[in-house]
C-alpha cells in the first residue's frame, strides 16, 4: 500500500506564495513520476504539474507555467510545489499523485495510480 500525504495549504492573499509538500511512503514505494492536480469548486480535477522521478523532467499546465515550480527530494520520497504570484483562480483542493508505470501519458487522472487526500489552497483577492 502506498500513502501520499500532502501539506502546506492555507489561506493567502493574491500575489503571495505557498509551498506544498507531498510525502510518499509504503512498503515498496517507488514511482515513475509524481504530480499535482487541483479541483476547484464545481469544476473537474485538472492537471497542474508533474516530475519524472529519475530524470527530473518537469511538465506544467499552461495556466501555471512561470509561476509554479515542481521539485523532488528522492531521499525523502517527497515532491514539492512552489506556488508564486498566486491568483484567486488558483483556489482549489490540491491533490498529490504518483504514477508507477512508465507507459501512457501524465495529463489525465486515469494515468495515475495513487492519490493523496488533498490540501486546500484559498487565494483571496
Amino acid at each position: 500500500q502506498v500513502q501520499l500525504v500532502e501539506s502546506g495549504g492555507g489561506l493567502v492573499q493574491a500575489g503571495a506564495s505557498l509551498r506544498l509538500s507531498c510525502a510518499g511512503s509504503g512498503r515498496t514505494f517507488s514511482s515513475y513520476a509524481m504530480g499535482w492536480f487541483r479541483q476547484a469548486p464545481e469544476k473537474e480535477r485538472e492537471f497542474v504539474a508533474a516530475i519524472r522521478w529519475t530524470s527530473g523532467s518537469t511538465f506544467y499546465a499552461d495556466s501555471v507555467k512561470g509561476r509554479f515550480t515542481i521539485s523532488r527530494d528522492n531521499a525523502k520520497n517527497t515532491v514539492y510545489l512552489q506556488m508564486n504570484s498566486l491568483k484567486p483562480e488558483d483556489t482549489a483542493v490540491y491533490y498529490c499523485a504518483a504514477k508507477s508505470r512508465n507507459t501512457g501519458g501524465i495529463y489525465a487522472m486515469n494515468e495515475w495510480d495513487y492519490w493523496g487526500k488533498g490540501t486546500l489552497v484559498t487565494v483571496s483577492s
